[in-house]
């Protein structure tokens, strides 16, 4: 057989077509069943966002509800709720039927190296997604509600609880009326910009492997990361020090962690080539790994 005879068992550019649409397929067929279960659950979940939002209204006396001003506004919450749970939901297949098409152009040792970041960056963003809930979107809440009036007999008003009315004479009063799908945007954002900060050191990582960033690199630019880090705890966090000191202590750890993860990557690559007598000092640099002669 020649050269460039074609391999029987390599698939055609129709077959992998095929194998695509297969794979899309029943990634979208378990995320519509997820979603359809999750807005099953979608009430619950809603109260479970709220909880931040809850807590804060009740420590300041005033009603923990949230309302509505449209009548479709509710609805679509729990359908933006259902598809956001259905996504989560069916992450492991979908991630298993997106392993299965791109598994069969890979090496073995290509599959072994990639399988760690598959596991990781689910548990990472879980991770972000949790500190966000449990500690940012209490602290930021508190923040912006601490802008309104506490007044909990208008709260009681609104709710229909006494039979008071204001006077003509009073002064003007702000007190919140936190709308549903205002109120959960917010909470979602800081849930996927928490969970998407700490893919950090999983995406570091991958970019290690793949030769575009080195450890040294890294460190050289540590003055730069601790400058952009600032400004992301700026932005995506409300204009509380505590809360933008928080993000940063938090990603600026991930990013040392992700330093010594790249560096463990370069001392492993390092060692292959030095085992296959490829490794040269003058491109290369001297590397981490220092030979038995020089201990």
């Amino acid at each position: 057989m020649s050269q460039h005879d074609t391999d029987p068992s390599a698939m055609s550019l129709v077959d992998h077509l095929t194998e695509l649409r297969t794979r899309v397929i029943r990634a979208l067929g378990a995320f519509v069943v997820a979603m359809v279960l999750c807005f099953t659950v979608a009430e619950p979940i809603l109260n479970f966002l709220a909880e931040p939002i809850s807590d804060v209204l009740r420590a300041r006396g005033q009603d923990p509800r949230l309302i509505f001003t449209a009548p479709q506004e509710k609805f679509f919450v729990l359908i933006r709720i259902s598809m956001l749970g259905g996504l989560a939901l069916a992450f492991p297949i979908i991630a298993f039927q997106l392993w299965r098409f791109i598994a069969p152009g890979l090496y073995r040792e290509e599959k072994a190296a990639f399988m760690p970041f598959v596991l990781a960056s689910p548990i990472l963003f879980v991770m972000g997604a949790a500190f966000a809930h449990y500690v940012v979107t209490p602290l930021a809440m508190n923040f912006f509600i601490g802008f309104s009036d506490v007044i909990p007999a208008l709260t009681q008003l609104i709710a229909g609880n006494t039979g008071e009315v204001a006077t003509p004479d009073e002064e003007l009063s702000t007190v919140f009326l936190g709308s549903v799908r205002e109120s959960l945007d917010l909470t979602l954002k800081f849930i996927m910009a928490f969970g998407l900060c700490f893919q950090l050191p999983v995406l570091l990582t991958l970019m290690g492997k793949a030769g575009l960033v080195s450890a040294a690199g890294l460190r050289e630019v540590r003055k730069y990361a601790v400058v952009g880090i600032l400004i992301v705890a700026a932005l995506v966090t409300p204009p509380d020090v505590v809360t933008q000191l928080i993000l940063f202590v938090v990603v600026y750890g991930l990013y040392e962690v992700s330093i010594n993860l790249v560096a463990m990557v370069d001392r492993k690559r390092e060692r292959e080539l030095r085992a296959a007598g490829v490794w040269d000092e003058d491109i290369d640099g001297p590397g981490e790994v220092k030979d038995d002669a020089s201990k």
